[in-house]
């Protein structure tokens, strides 16, 4: 019988990226092997280092690349002498936009064994984040005027859709029926008096199709500040491009650190799916081998999931788990002094001990 061979693009990108993903390519390969599939990586050197050289991100037919693979598995994008508006605009937005990965979802877990730096100990934290992502906020719509004069002008439009705002927030809403059946929508519609009352009227509707799922609409700086006050008491937000950005940020800091979130950028409905850490290129560790590759890994969880390989997935998952909750190997974000490729085969053991078998 054939074995089942995925075809994930690798982007290493940028600082930090390129010490975790080795360590969570090696991981996945451990997992594979253990469950009978085969991951057959195509890596690829899309940086800022290639726009340096270049003067592009990535090359002209990298979009007709991509769609030859499964899944996309990104490091981080972004360095100091290359503007971010480039570094993003040139490789990962389009990317988002042309496979319409409107679905960014990501989880805000309290991972065993990790505090929160919240001042009083919390009860397990454990929610989704369901970002629009390819539309809101992030729009091309706009520009700048009378350059470099005391009249110049910067205009930017938000662009929101009646189609965006529904499947997202149908995505949501069906995620939180499978939990426990509450949503909490992010608005602004006090102040942005055009697109978010839009955003609150489209989501009132999809609602009424969901009658088992409570829900509410929550003035994204309320709802920012719950985060920190009562993240205990939170299962499933949808936001906006810009709101879910921000939103995720501050949940990962919540539960411990940026360097173990994780995301997906997914459409339900097609592929190939892009998986990345949150926590960015990081310069300022970059080279230092130090980086927590622990939101690289669990962005390889969530690839296996979508993939269809969800015992594999969860097998990895509790790895992770085993080595938080042991909490003798760990990076110095989250307390410890391990080094990344020190977490990595930390996990390789819990991965060998949890499932019985040797992993060559």
């Amino acid at each position: 019988m054939a074995t089942t061979s995925y075809r994930i693009a690798t982007i290493p990108g940028d600082g930090i990226g390129c010490e975790v993903v080795p360590v969570a390519q090696k991981l996945v390969n451990e997992v594979a092997q253990i469950h009978g599939f085969t991951m057959d990586w195509t890596e690829l050197d899309w940086s800022c280092e290639r726009y340096l050289t270049t003067g592009t991100m990535m090359p002209d037919d990298g979009l007709q690349t991509l769609a030859a693979h499964d899944a996309i598995f990104l490091g981080a994008v972004g360095w100091p002498s290359v503007p971010d508006h480039v570094s993003l605009w040139g490789l990962l937005i389009p990317i988002r936009r042309e496979f319409d990965l409107y679905i960014n979802l990501r989880p805000v877990t309290l991972l065993p064994g990790i505090e929160s730096p919240l001042r009083d100990p919390v009860p397990q934290i454990d929610f989704r984040i369901v970002r629009e992502n390819t539309e809101g906020e992030y729009s091309e719509v706009g520009g700048r005027f009378n350059r470099g004069t005391v009249r110049e002008v910067a205009v930017q439009e938000a662009v929101f859709t009646r189609v965006g705002i529904e499947r997202v927030v149908r995505f949501a809403a069906e995620l939180a029926s499978r939990r426990s059946k509450t949503l909490i929508s992010a608005t602004k519609s006090n102040g942005i008096i055009h697109s978010m009352t839009f955003w609150d009227e489209v989501v009132e509707d999809v609602m009424t199709d969901y009658p088992d799922v409570s829900w509410q609409s929550m003035h994204v700086d309320a709802l920012a500040a719950r985060l920190v006050s009562h993240p205990q008491t939170l299962d499933v937000i949808v936001a906006s491009n810009l709101f879910g950005d921000i939103l995720s940020d501050i949940g990962a800091a919540v539960v411990g650190s940026l360097g173990v979130a994780p995301s997906a950028n997914i459409n339900p409905n097609s592929g190939p799916g892009l998986f990345e850490p949150v926590h960015g290129s990081a310069p300022d560790i970059a080279g230092m081998g130090i980086a927590n590759p622990i939101g690289q890994v669990w962005s390889a969880v969530m690839m296996l999931e979508n993939l269809g390989e969800s015992a594999a997935a969860e097998l990895l998952a509790e790895a992770i788990n085993h080595v938080t909750r042991e909490g003798q190997t760990l990076t110095k974000d989250l307390g410890g002094n391990s080094s990344t490729t020190e977490v990595g085969d930390a996990i390789s053991q819990a991965i060998a001990a949890l499932s019985g078998v040797g992993v060559k």
